[in-house]
């Protein structure tokens, strides 16, 4: 072949240029030794100088027996070389030489007779030191021993990626022999497998050396064609000796067993913290809607794309309530999560919204049994059944729904309702885990709604009978325009026992109230009830304000050791004047037109149910377009701000002595009333009128 000739390679393909030597010949330091037919040396390599120590002036022309064995061997090496001489028969065999230095060494030998153009016989000795020899031997046998019994699947790639070698572990794993390998690339081996990544980490270690150690790379073969498997392969470029590039070795090892372990930890640990988060973000009030909330967002995304709490409308309503097999579930939505508008949360119920569920219905056979219901892959035979109505399972359908998920919510022995998931986007279908994870959640949170729902139904008692007590609209009286609000507590806390009233007497008088009963619950609204209803009595008596809060005293001190603040103000429109008593509560806001608001400056006195101090009144002017601001201290009071600076900022709201009443008192309660403030407020405002 000439220099402008391409190599062919050993799977007959043109290469495309000159191939570099390779280096094993060079490990082995192979020395060329010829001889004529008389035994002498007519030829001597460079490597044989280095092998026995002479060199080619020294050597040429010398029996080699002499220079190249040792003196005991000349016999047999003599008829040795005499029997490939006569017959054409090739001779190997070691024997120790002596080095020019004295030393002796084992050298490998290959004989073989030599015949010239012009029909001269020669002899070619072929030496290698034995022990390089050896060595070389026992790392190739060493090498093909692992790679044949390791249970760790190898390969070699030419330059091209094509398998040059495969052992019998990859053999295995891949499910095809060895032969079927050779000469072919890895996605042309194994069509199912994304084989896109191993073969770019390939192509980066041929061109770098730098090796890839540990990808992950997850897939089926035709060994197992019906189960994903988890394979770590590394690759390694491999060069000889002198350089070359020979291709990638690559190390696969089955890991299916670790990743799914690794998964199932995950998973745990998954769960673990789900319900640690759950522990913390559920039932931060008593809120019930917003403790509903609480879970549907611990659900989301962790455990579902889409959540929705619902609760029985009964169980809402403070009633126990048992489904037949025959009965439809009524269900009040309290949460859904995701509200994204996507198709999937429009298919739910909205908060608030009531809707019946017919007995064949997922959700009701879960509050109806009490058991979870699963339905891992949903069909289109199955939206019906999970969907509210014909329009929902439409939604659901177009949504992509694929996986459904209820469990009971259950508290205290009894079924409050159900937690309901779905998932769209999560590709994974809902598992035993995902079950055991979501009875978990809806375990905890179940006692949460529970106490949630009985708080709710408490307070809602409460307030209804505070709301009862209070006047609903304040009577149309002589001489006084009048505005009012109730704000009841947060939601966080019961009910307080805060009063207004407005109480026409006779003359075209008016007597005007504002109490604040100490503590919360039904007890103090009780109490605020019939504090209200001892002073509408007293004041038809037309007693003086000190002398009625006196009588209201004694009235809150056998009221189980009541107490109470009370702001009493009886105005004459005649006398143009208000005659005003106080009872531990504080000052009510005076407003004159062209002055800046004040507070009446008024003996504070001790609160009702102290007993043993006596009362005062204060006469105040009282001019038409003047107002008085009566409140209670949930108005005002905070945790942050010094009652001071908060009775401050009240003056300084009321900067517009025309606006409407039913203005400021919206005003004051939107801008005073703060969020963290856990208390109720009452809210009276007069203002003097020209009497007609």
């Amino acid at each position: 072949m000439s220099a402008t000739e391409a190599p062919v390679t050993e799977g007959g393909e043109a290469a495309r240029g000159p191939v570099r030597p390779g280096g094993l010949l060079d490990v082995l330091g192979v020395a060329s030794v010829v001889l004529d037919t008389a035994g002498r040396i007519v030829l001597w390599s460079p490597q044989a100088e280095e092998l026995f120590g002479y060199g080619a002036q020294e050597a040429l022309g010398e029996y080699a027996a002499r220079l190249m064995v040792h003196e005991r061997h000349f016999e047999l090496v003599g008829k040795l070389f005499a029997d490939v001489m006569r017959t054409g028969q090739s001779w190997a065999g070691g024997f120790p030489i002596r080095h020019k230095d004295g030393s002796t060494r084992l050298v490998e030998f290959r004989n073989m007779r030599l015949l010239d153009d012009r029909g001269d016989v020669y002899a070619l000795g072929l030496c290698a030191d034995q022990s390089t020899v050896r060595r070389l031997e026992q790392d190739v046998a060493l090498s093909e021993r692992m790679v044949k019994q390791s249970p760790i699947g190898y390969a070699v790639l030419d330059t091209q990626l094509r398998f040059v070698s495969v052992n019998p572990a990859l053999e295995k794993i891949n499910g095809m022999p060895a032969a079927e390998h050779v000469g072919r690339t890895l996605r042309e081996v194994l069509p199912m497998l994304d084989s896109e990544p191993v073969e770019t980490d390939a192509r980066r270690v041929l061109d770098t050396g730098v090796p890839v150690i540990d990808n992950t790379l997850v897939g089926r073969t035709p060994a197992d064609p019906d189960e994903d498997h988890t394979w770590a392969h590394s690759l390694y470029r491999l060069d000889d000796t002198m350089g070359n590039v020979l291709g990638v070795a690559v190390s696969v090892v089955d890991i299916t067993e670790q990743h799914r372990a690794s998964l199932e930890a995950e998973a745990a640990r998954r769960r673990l913290a789900v319900i640690a988060d759950a522990s913390t973000r559920i039932g931060t009030t008593l809120d019930l809607d917003r403790t509903a909330c609480e879970l549907a967002e611990v659900a989301v995304p962790e455990l579902a794309d889409v959540a929705a709490v619902d609760l029985l409308d009964s169980v809402v309503e403070g009633r126990r309530s048992t489904l037949g097999p025959s009965e439809s579930a009524v269900i009040r939505a309290l949460a859904v999560r995701p509200q994204d508008g996507s198709d999937v949360a429009r298919a739910a119920d909205p908060p608030g919204r009531i809707a019946t569920y017919e007995p064949d219905r997922l959700i009701t056979e879960c509050v109806r049994s009490a058991e979870a219901v699963l339905v891992p892959h949903v069909k289109d035979e199955d939206l019906p059944r999970i969907a509210r109505s014909p329009e929902a399972a439409e939604l659901l359908g177009r949504a992509g729904l694929h996986s459904y998920l209820a469990v009971p919510l259950i508290a205290r022995g009894e079924v409050l309702g159900a937690l309901d998931l779905k998932r769209t986007r999560n590709p994974a279908p809902f598992d035993d885990d995902d079950v055991l994870l979501a009875r978990e959640l809806a375990a905890r949170a179940a006692v949460q709604i529970d106490n949630a729902r009985w708080y709710q139904n408490a307070r809602n008692t409460a307030l209804t009978l505070q709301r009862s007590l209070l006047p609903s609209r304040p009577p149309v009286t002589t001489g006084l325009e009048v505005a009012s609000r109730y704000q009841p507590a947060g939601a966080t806390s019961e009910v307080g026992g805060d009063w207004f009233d407005v109480i026409p007497l006779e003359g075209g008088k008016t007597a005007l109230v504002v109490g604040d009963v100490m503590g919360s619950g039904l007890s103090a609204a009780a109490t605020m009830g019939r504090l209200r209803t001892a002073t509408t009595t007293l004041a038809a008596l037309g007693l003086d304000p000190a002398l009625l809060l006196e009588h209201l005293d004694k009235t809150t001190s056998a009221l189980d050791h009541s107490i109470a603040t009370c702001m009493y103000a009886v105005h004459d429109p005649h006398t143009r004047q208000c005659r005003i008593a106080n009872a531990g509560h504080l000052p009510p806001a005076h407003l004159r037109p062209g002055r800046p608001p004040e507070l009446l400056d008024l003996p504070t006195g001790v609160p009702l149910g102290v007993g043993g101090i006596a009362f005062s009144t204060v006469t105040v002017d009282f001019e038409p377009g003047d107002e008085l601001v009566f409140y209670t201290d949930g108005l005002v009071e905070t945790r942050r701000h010094s009652l001071d600076e908060r009775l401050d900022l009240l003056l300084s709201l009321l900067d517009d002595p025309a606006r409407p009443l039913e203005e400021t008192c919206d005003f004051l309660l939107r801008t005073l009333h703060h969020p963290d403030n856990h208390d109720d407020v009452a809210l009276l405002i007069a203002r003097a009128q020209e009497l007609p």
